[in-house]
């Protein structure tokens, strides 16, 4: 039963950890280093440098950084894509320390498990946030940087102290991820598109060209016929209720 429970603690830890860092690996950090430090959390061995002053301080100041920096819409997108080549290689890492004194090779299998782990959850966040900077309140970057870190913090909590409840909560968690993801990559590709157009980076297909063409065109027509719609009211030909009547008929024929 004993060895079953350290199982399940360690399988915890190392995907808490993986999950956490592609939210925030600075308050990973930060929470495993002061909490093994303060005897709060019994660290493996690998993880133990965690505890070390120095890095507490680091993952501090860093912490504090990007507390304020994932709040500002824009900033924090660029914080994401900066930070793809540090959350990812960190989380596995982790994991990989969070198996302990293993095999080389389960070593490995930890630190694949745990980069992707990382990758699916900093993907997740990042085209997340990139869709709210759609949004030009900030109110809504706010709320969404103040629940990851309610997340990182209590997916750890969970993950240390109940590890059966988090990781019937991760199971969850990579299920809505596959569902989403796809979405969000086909979003994100839109938002790339439109801004390489309006930078001069990229060119409208042919097929979008041919839209905006034929939409203009339509726009044109309609425009004039409401000209001559007006003229003819005005020299009497046609009755205000006649006048109402076509231009009903011509917007709803653009419409179309």
């Amino acid at each position: 039963m004993e060895t079953y429970e350290t199982l399940l603690a360690t399988i915890a830890l190392m995907m808490g950890t993986a999950w956490a860092s592609g939210i925030n690996l600075y308050a990973v950090l930060l929470v495993l280093g002061w909490g093994g430090a303060a005897g709060h959390i019994t660290l493996p061995a690998e993880l133990t440098v965690l505890q070390d002053p120095l890095v507490i301080g680091a993952a501090g100041v860093m912490y504090f950084i990007e507390f304020f920096v994932d709040k500002i819409p824009g900033m924090d997108s660029m914080w994401d894509s900066i930070h793809t080549f540090i959350r990812i290689p960190a989380g596995a890492m982790l994991a990989a320390g969070a198996v302990g004194d293993v095999t080389p090779a389960l070593e490995i299998a930890a630190g694949v498990l745990g980069g992707g782990i990382a990758a699916t959850t900093h993907a997740t966040k990042a085209g997340a946030r990139l869709l709210i900077n759609t949004s030009p309140e900030p109110v809504s970057n706010w709320s969404a940087s103040l629940t990851g870190d309610a997340l990182v913090f209590s997916g750890l909590w969970a993950a240390l102290k109940y590890p059966e409840v988090f990781l019937v909560l991760f199971a969850v968690f990579l299920l809505v991820s596959i569902w989403l993801l796809p979405r969000l990559w086909r979003f994100i590709k839109i938002v790339f598109a439109k801004v390489g157009r309006i930078l001069g980076l990229a060119q409208a297909s042919p097929n979008e060209d041919a839209n905006i063409s034929v939409a203009e065109t339509s726009s044109d027509r309609q425009l004039s016929a409401l000209e001559r719609l007006q003229q003819l009211r005005e020299k009497g030909m046609l009755t205000e209720q006649e006048f109402e009547e076509h231009k009903i008929s011509i917007l709803k024929g653009n419409s179309k």
